[in-house]
């Protein structure tokens, strides 16, 4: 099994900044997409922000520009630096791995993580 743990989320005024940080752990050989998603109350979940392994890079609409990915293959981990918060980017937001390749021949697919508050107010 993978598990991914978020943390960094909390409250920011607008205009600041919030990092997250995600580590995927278990017995991993590699994993290939690394993403962010988010829900607000009331919404679909929506993509933030995705990270191939080979450092191939997708942002929403929403957050381009404002918010940047990045990942570290060594350590699992995902990180999501947001800038120029907005009291828009409240939501409930999540990490995902859309395929883990395990040291053995498992493969796990679409796994997330518990999720990790963030919420923007004055």
């Amino acid at each position: 099994q993978v598990q991914l743990v978020e943390s960094g989320g909390g409250l920011a005024q607008p205009g600041g900044s919030l990092r997250l940080s995600c580590v995927a752990s278990g017995k991993i050989f590699s994993i290939n997409a690394l993403g962010w998603y988010r829900q607000a109350p009331g919404k679909e979940r929506e993509l933030v922000a995705t990270i191939s392994a080979s450092g191939t890079i997708k942002y929403g609409d929403s957050v381009r520009g404002r918010f940047t990915v990045s990942r570290d293959n060594a350590k699992n981990t995902v990180f999501l630096q947001m800038n120029s918060l907005k009291p828009e980017d409240t939501a409930v937001y999540y990490c995902n791995a859309d395929r883990v390749f395990g040291l053995g021949d498992e493969i796990w697919y679409d796994s997330w993580g518990q999720g990790t508050q963030v919420s923007v107010s004055p």
